[in-house]
C-alpha cells in the first residue's frame, strides 16, 4: 500500500518505466541527439502537467468518495466514463501486442545460443507456443496475485538493461563498433518525419492512470504535498530515460533499431538480459489483457444500457398517452435508476487502474471478483470467454503480423498515452479548476491568477494532446518508424 511520498514515488516510476525504455535510443534517430535530448524534455514537461493537474482537481471530489477518473468524468459528464474506457482498452491491448513482439524477437536468439534449428529460431513460433501454453491459460485465470511477485523481475530486468546499456556505450567491443552508423548532433538527414517517434516519448512517461490510487493512500491528499509526488518521478524517468536513450543512440548511431538489446552480439550477458526481459512481458501479457477485457465490458454495458434507456423513453412515452401523470412520474424513476446504474457500472475500471502500458506490473492490480473490485456488472460466463478470446487472438494475429516494436509503441503512444496523460487531464483541469469561482452563487468572487493559469495550462494540454493524437497517428500510419 503507499502511504509515503517515497512509496508513491517508486510506484509512479515503475509504471513509467518499461516498454519504452527498449525503444528509447531509437526515438532519437528521427531527431538527432541533441532535439532528442530537447523532446524528451519537453515531453517530460508536459506529463508532469498533467500530474500537476490531477493532484489540483482532486479537490473537487465529492466528499467521502475517492479520487478517480470515473468521479471526475461525472462532475463534468458522464459520457466521459466511456472515452476512459475506450483509451484503457486500447492502451493495454497494444501493450500487450508490444510484449508478444518483444518474444518473437529475443527468443530466436536466446536459442540461438544453444541450437541452429530454423523451427527454433522461427519468431511465429515462439509467439505461438507462448500463446498457447502460457499466456492463453493465465488470461483465463480470475486472480492473478502471484503474479505481483514479476514486479521485482521488472526492476531487476530495468536494471540490468541500465547497466548493459552504460557498459557498452563507455567500453565498447569490437562487435558493436562495427554496429556503429552515423550520430547526427541535429536533425538527420533521410529519416522519416519526428512525429512517427514522437509517441514513443509520450508513451515512456505515461503512469496518470495511477496517479490517483497514489493520491487516495496518502495520508495528506493536499496539493503541495502531492506535487512532490509528480515532480520527483517524472525527474527520474527523465534522468533515466537521458541516460539510456542518449547512451543507445551515441554507441549505434543511425544503425539503432526498435528493440535496442537486440543489437547487442551474443554473449552471456547479454543472453541474461533478453531472458530476463521475456519472463518479465511473458508475465506481464495477463496483467494487460485483465483490464483490457474490463474496459472493453464496461464500454460494450454502457452503450446498451444507453440503448435500453431509449427504449425505456419511447415505451414510457407511448405509457403516458394513455395513463397520464402517474405514467410520467414512473417514467422519470425509472430513467433516473437506469441512468445510475449506468454511470456506477463505469466505476470499476478507473477505480481498479490496474496496468499501465510498460514492462512494470503495477502495486494497485485489481482483478476482476478481487474483494475490492465493486460486484456491480460481473463479467462471466459467455461474455467472459468471447471478450478474451478476441482479445487473445487479435493479440496473436497483430503480433505475427508487426514485426517492429516501435512502429506499435508509436501506434500505442499516439492513441491511449495521449487520451490519459494530457487530453483527460487537461480536460479535468479546464472545466473543473476555478469552478467555484464561475458557480451562479460566487460570480463576483474573483478567480486567482494561480487557478486562471492551471486552467489555462488545462486547456493547452487538452488542445497539444488533440494535436499529437492525430498528427502523429497519421505519420505513424503512412510513414510509419523505419525498422
Amino acid at each position: 500500500m503507499v502511504a509515503t511520498i517515497k512509496s508513491g514515488i517508486i510506484t509512479l516510476l515503475h509504471t513509467a518505466c518499461g516498454a519504452g525504455i527498449l525503444a528509447m535510443p531509437f526515438a532519437f534517430k528521427p531527431f538527432g541527439l541533441l532535439f532528442g535530448i530537447l523532446i524528451i524534455t519537453f515531453c517530460g514537461c508536459c506529463a508532469l502537467l498533467g500530474l500537476l493537474l490531477q493532484t489540483r482537481v482532486v479537490k473537487y471530489i465529492p466528499q467521502n468518495s475517492n479520487a478517480s477518473f470515473f468521479v471526475l468524468a461525472n462532475q463534468i459528464n458522464p459520457n466521459l466514463s466511456v472515452i476512459f474506457d475506450i483509451a484503457i482498452a486500447v492502451k493495454c491491448f497494444g501493450v500487450g501486442v508490444s510484449y508478444l513482439i518483444v518474444i518473437g524477437d529475443l527468443m530466436p536468439q536466446i536459442l540461438n545460443v544453444f541450437t541452429e534449428n530454423s523451427w527454433l529460431l522461427n519468431r511465429n513460433f515462439h509467439i505461438t507456443m507462448m500463446m498457447l501454453f502460457i499466456v492463453t491459460p493465465l488470461c483465463f485465470m480470475k486472480r492473478l496475485n502471484s503474479l505481483r511477485h514479476a514486479s521485482m523481475i521488472a526492476i531487476s530486468s530495468v536494471v540490468y538493461l541500465c547497466l548493459l546499456v552504460i557498459i557498452h556505450f563507455i567500453l565498447p567491443s569490437n562487435d558493436i563498433e562495427g554496429l556503429k552508423g552515423k550520430v547526427s548532433w541535429w536533425f538527420p538527414k533521410n529519416e522519416p518525419s519526428p512525429l512517427t517517434t514522437l509517441p514513443i516519448f509520450v508513451f515512456a512517461y505515461t503512469c496518470h492512470h495511477n496517479m490517483f490510487s497514489v493520491i487516495n493512500e496518502q495520508p495528506k491528499k493536499n496539493f503541495s504535498n502531492t506535487r512532490c509526488i509528480a515532480i520527483y518521478s517524472i525527474l527520474l524517468a527523465f534522468l533515466l530515460y537521458i541516460v539510456i536513450g542518449g547512451s543507445g543512440y551515441l554507441t549505434f548511431g543511425d544503425n539503432i533499431t526498435g528493440n535496442i538489446i537486440m543489437l547487442y552480439p551474443q554473449s552471456i550477458s547479454s543472453t541474461i538480459g533478453r531472458m530476463a526481459i521475456v519472463l518479465l512481458v511473458m508475465l506481464a501479457f495477463p496483467l494487460q489483457c485483465h483490464p483490457a477485457r474490463a474496459s472493453i465490458h464496461h464500454t460494450i454495458h454502457f452503450f446498451e444500457t444507453r440503448y435500453r434507456n431509449k427504449g425505456n423513453k419511447t415505451n414510457n412515452s407511448n405509457e403516458m398517452d394513455i395513463s397520464g401523470n402517474f405514467a410520467v412520474t414512473t417514467s422519470t424513476i425509472s430513467i433516473v435508476d437506469n441512468t445510475f446504474n449506468n454511470s456506477t457500472t463505469a466505476l470499476i475500471p478507473q477505480i481498479s487502474v490496474t496496468e499501465d502500458a510498460t514492462l512494470i506490473v503495477a502495486e494497485e492490480l485489481i482483478e476482476e471478483n478481487s474483494p475490492k473490485q465493486p460486484e456491480i456488472v460481473p463479467l462471466k460466463g459467455k461474455r467472459f470467454i468471447i471478450i478474451t478470446t478476441c482479445i487473445l487472438v487479435c493479440s496473436y494475429l497483430l503480433a505475427i503480423s508487426v514485426h517492429s516494436l516501435a512502429f506499435m509503441l508509436s501506434l500505442v503512444g499516439a492513441t491511449g498515452s495521449t487520451s490519459i496523460s494530457f487530453i483527460l487531464p487537461g480536460i479535468f483541469g479546464y472545466k473543473l479548476i476555478g469552478s467555484e469561482y464561475t458557480a451562479a452563487s460566487n460570480s463576483t468572487m474573483t478567480m486567482p491568477k494561480k487557478t486562471k493559469l492551471f486552467k489555462f495550462f488545462g486547456l493547452c494540454l487538452t488542445l497539444w494532446g488533440v494535436i499529437i493524437m492525430i498528427t502523429s497517428l497519421f505519420a505513424t500510419l503512412t510513414v510509419g518508424p523505419s525498422h
